[in-house]
Order: structure tokens, then C-alpha cells, then sequence
């Protein structure tokens, strides 16, 4: 017969006779390859700042989304930034530079980078001379790398001939001559740029050029009263100035 059964209300549950498996180690969640994302955060960076670029682009020559004080700012900035790019370049490699520097160096008034300042001037000047502080580049004023080679050489005769001449530059007549020079051996008359400026005289086009230019410089002079003062000073000089191509040994 078979024994009954008994329950009892506190006893646990029937218990195995297995041994319960051992507790498995967490899982260690998979490491993320950081690879791709850095690729994607520096693509984004690359074309948020071309963007940037453009936009500044935009706002230079559109001017929106700047002021008229910011906008010329900018103008400024950016002339100045090719201006002196341009001297760099011109300073190491130009023939015509470098001959009068090293001319300039001879005749003891060597001429250095310092020397050579690029700022803004009024829409009629590309460059100018002062014996107190030496040559001002109109970084507003060039149309091309020649040009600005062009007006460096221009100023730089006129530094030759106040230090070998000792040019007084109040006196018309001195004006003048250092005038015709610098138009004569810079490259200032060329005809490519005569061509530019709309003049197409084809014979004696380079002295008709001279003559031009200089008058307008002498013209500018304080100490000149008219343009026919002006035209007097540089007729009075123009045979014997013209000719006197020092330092070079013809015209550049």
C-alpha cells in the first residue's frame, strides 16, 4: 500500500538532482569603428569651410550681407593681400626690379622691402615717391602684375635721380625731367598700354606718351599753377631728359 504523501506550505520547490549551469560573463557590448565618422565629421568641415568661401566670395562681389564699411574693408584687404603678393614675386624675379635695386644699392640709396609699402589712393594714381619715406604702391590702382612692375620700376627712377641728381622736387623744371624718365625707362609707354589707355598714335607714339604722362605728374605738383605751366617745364627738358636713359643703357 502506498505510503501518502504529505505537503507542507514552507517547503521549497522539488529540487534537481542537475547541477545548475554556471552564470555566463556579461557580454562586453561590440566596439564601434570610429573610422567612418571621422571620415564624415571631417568631410563636414571641409565643405562647411568651402562654403564659408563661397559665401565670403559672394559677399565681395555682391556686397550683400555686408556693410558699406565692412564691404570696402574687405576691397582692402584683399588689394593689399595681391599687392603684396605681387611685390614678393617681383622683388626676387623681375629684371627690370632688381636692376634698379641693385642700382640703387651702388649709387648708396639701396632700397629695401620695408621701402615698398602698398596702400590704398584715389582712382587716379597707381603708385608715388617720397624722399622721406620712400615708394607707395596704390594696391587699389593695378590691373595686372606688369602693371604694378611697371609703376615699382617708375618709382624707383625717380628715387635714382633724387639720390644721384639730388632732384628738387619743387622746382618744375626738375619735376619734369625726373618725369620723363621714369615714363621713358619704366614701360609706362608701351604700346600695349597706350593700346589700353585708347591711344593708337603709331608714329612717335612712345614720345607723345612722354610728353602725356609727365605733364599730368608736373601738373600735380603744388608748386605748379596750370597745366600750361606744366606743358612749359616738361617741353623745356624733354630733348635732353628723354635721352638720358641712366641707369639702363636703352630704354627698358
Amino acid at each position: 500500500m502506498a505510503q501518502p504523501q504529505t505537503h507542507s506550505s514552507t517547503q521549497g520547490p522539488p529540487q534537481s538532482s542537475q547541477v545548475p549551469p554556471t552564470a555566463a560573463a556579461p557580454v562586453s557590448p561590440p566596439a564601434h569603428d570610429t573610422t567612418d565618422g571621422s571620415a564624415s565629421s571631417e568631410k563636414e568641415n571641409k565643405e562647411k569651410k568651402a562654403f564659408d568661401r563661397w559665401r565670403h566670395t559672394l559677399s565681395l562681389i555682391t556686397g550683400i550681407g555686408l556693410s558699406p564699411e565692412e564691404f570696402q574693408a574687405e576691397i582692402d584687404k584683399a588689394d593689399k593681400k595681391q599687392c603684396e603678393l605681387y611685390k614678393e614675386q617681383l622683388v626676387k624675379s623681375s629684371p627690370g626690379v632688381r636692376f634698379m635695386m641693385n642700382n640703387l644699392k651702388k649709387s648708396g640709396c639701396p632700397l629695401t622691402k620695408n621701402m615698398l609699402e602698398c596702400g590704398p589712393c584715389d582712382s587716379t594714381k597707381s603708385g608715388g615717391f617720397s624722399k622721406d619715406h620712400g615708394i607707395l604702391l596704390c594696391q587699389n590702382g593695378f590691373f595686372s602684375k606688369k602693371h604694378q612692375e611697371h609703376t615699382m620700376i617708375h618709382e624707383m627712377i625717380h628715387m635714382y635721380d633724387h639720390c644721384v641728381f639730388k632732384v628738387d622736387w619743387d622746382n618744375l623744371r626738375h619735376h619734369a625731367c625726373s618725369e620723363v624718365r621714369a615714363a621713358a625707362l619704366s614701360g609706362d609707354c608701351n604700346w600695349t598700354r597706350e593700346v589700353r589707355r585708347g591711344f593708337y598714335t603709331f608714329t612717335k607714339q612712345h614720345q607723345e606718351c612722354v610728353k602725356r604722362r609727365a605733364t599730368i605728374s608736373v601738373q600735380a605738383n603744388p608748386n605748379c599753377p596750370s597745366r600750361a605751366a606744366a606743358e612749359k617745364a616738361v617741353n623745356a627738358v624733354f630733348e635732353s631728359c628723354y635721352s638720358d636713359t641712366r641707369p639702363y643703357d636703352e630704354f627698358y
